[in-house]
């Protein structure tokens, strides 16, 4: 499926490394409408402020964890149906879990690369077989 290369993204990761290797990862397969937060705050902010279409976020942050932005966003009616990839270093079931029944689109964990984050972006944009 091709997705629109001109989709926002908001890539949110308190870890300014990870954010510079996913935005470069976006470009590689041809995104370059990317923004970023450092944290689950600043990025609550950013969504009132503009309209995503896609957001990336890692799961471990401070103070605010990727999983507790995945409930605030769900949670707002105005962004709940913005899809959300979790990105994280652990790949444990309950946290897999949580993550699905928050309403997480799809779940990457690292290392990865722009093939893998093609596919799941991809995935996440594939329409639904009736």
């Amino acid at each position: 499926m091709l997705v629109d290369s001109n989709l926002p993204i908001l890539v949110v990761d308190d870890y300014h490394t990870m954010v510079r290797i996913i935005r470069h990862l976006l470009q590689q397969i041809g995104f370059e409408n990317v923004d970023d937060a450092y944290n689950g705050e600043a990025a609550l902010a950013k969504i009132k402020e503009k309209r995503y279409g896609l957001i990336i976020s890692d799961w471990n942050m401070e103070p605010m964890t990727g999983y507790q932005l995945l409930q605030k966003v769900r949670e707002d009616k105005e962004c709940a149906n913005i899809p959300f990839i979790m990105v994280t270093a652990e790949s444990k079931t309950d946290n897999v879990i949580a993550a699905r029944n928050a309403g997480v689109s799809h779940y990457i964990v690292k290392p990865f690369n722009a093939s893998t984050l093609k596919a799941k972006i991809d995935a996440v944009f594939a329409p639904v077989a009736a």
